[in-house]
């Protein structure tokens, strides 16, 4: 058992536990690569640092940040959800639903786990039954998208209760009460990933599946989890956008998957797994979105904006696909 173990623990990348670490590491490299942005878009529009843009964009990363966050887990393992949108949008349909005889205590908790189980049914078929994630998802994005139509009655649903954007427009020394959400968000999963051994287990999976498993790591769990926590997190990413529009659109959340996986590959992470962290995702979230702001202000078409981060997606992996390897060249 021991020497089945070891193999694990040579495979498997942990992420980085001391700030020498960090500071050496892709992180800061995506930090300067946002603050070059920062001046260049500044340089660009005299709107962009200031304090209401910025707050806007603070207020633009909390949806896209919070399903970045089930992604980042997902990716780890080596999997991938293209569900994640139309999760958003059906539960978003649900809840509106819910909120129409239900109080907002109850319908919010009933609404995340809508959104755990769908992650558990297709972490149950990735993980159990050997199927192909990026199938499986698929398949479960479609199911999402056609059930949104049928329980919205193919409109939209309005009329939430008022008290409902209590949950974004409240603030905290003047923070608003989503991004300090989001902020939580990230310390909590980032030290799950760098501090239990779930977290752990998870790099393990991506790097080395089957050492993991000679190990004797809960391989089947942790496989299925992270589907499960990012069906939850996207219910709870609705949650906050309907406290803002205080309406529920069927179609709400198409694209949603491509800019979640956009911003943790822009982070750093490998699409194979075993290799990125929630601070790179983070990073990537807010690159994603000042570049579309930075568009937005000096009014470029929003047309051209998918153009722009398709083609960061492709220079991420591109620069990892180089940067890889020269280190085993090197």
């Amino acid at each position: 058992m021991s020497d089945a173990a070891a193999p694990a623990q040579d495979d498997a990348p942990r992420p980085p536990r001391r700030l020498t670490a960090i500071l050496g590491s892709l992180e800061i490299r995506m930090l300067g690569l946002a603050l070059l942005l920062a001046v260049v878009l500044s340089l660009s529009s005299p709107f962009f640092l200031t304090e209401r843009n910025i707050f806007n964009i603070l207020d633009q990363s909390v949806v896209i940040g919070i399903v970045a966050v089930g992604m980042t887990f997902v990716i780890l393992t080596g999997g991938i959800d293209l569900s994640v949108g139309a999760v958003f949008g059906l539960t978003g349909i649900l809840l509106a639903l819910m909120l129409q005889s239900l109080p907002i205590p109850v319908a919010i908790p009933l609404t995340v786990l809508a959104g755990a189980a769908i992650g558990l049914f297709s972490g149950v078929l990735v993980a159990v039954f050997g199927l192909a994630p990026f199938v499986v998802t698929l398949g479960v994005m479609a199911i999402g998208r056609s059930l949104s139509f049928i329980f919205s009655g193919q409109r939209s649903i309005s009329g939430l209760p008022p008290d409902l954007d209590a949950i974004v427009y409240s603030s905290f020394l003047g923070i608003p009460a989503n991004v300090l959400f989001l902020v939580a968000l990230y310390i909590l999963a980032w030290a799950y990933l760098t501090y239990t051994k779930g977290g752990r287990t998870i790099y393990a999976i991506g790097s080395n599946f089957e050492a993991a498993r000679a190990a004797g790591l809960s391989t089947m769990f942790y496989s299925i989890m992270p589907y499960v926590v990012a069906g939850a997190l996207s219910a709870v990413a609705v949650t906050f956008s309907l406290a803002q529009v205080m309406s529920a659109d069927p179609m709400a959340g198409n694209g949603l998957e491509l800019d979640a996986i956009a911003a943790v590959v822009i982070g750093g992470a490998s699409l194979y797994g075993g290799r990125g962290s929630l601070i790179g995702t983070l990073l990537g979230v807010l690159i994603m979105v000042m570049i579309r702001n930075g568009l937005n202000l000096m009014g470029v078409s929003p047309f051209w904006q998918g153009t722009a981060i398709g083609s960061i997606i492709i220079i991420a992996l591109l620069a990892e696909r180089l940067i890889n390897w020269r280190s085993t060249r090197a």
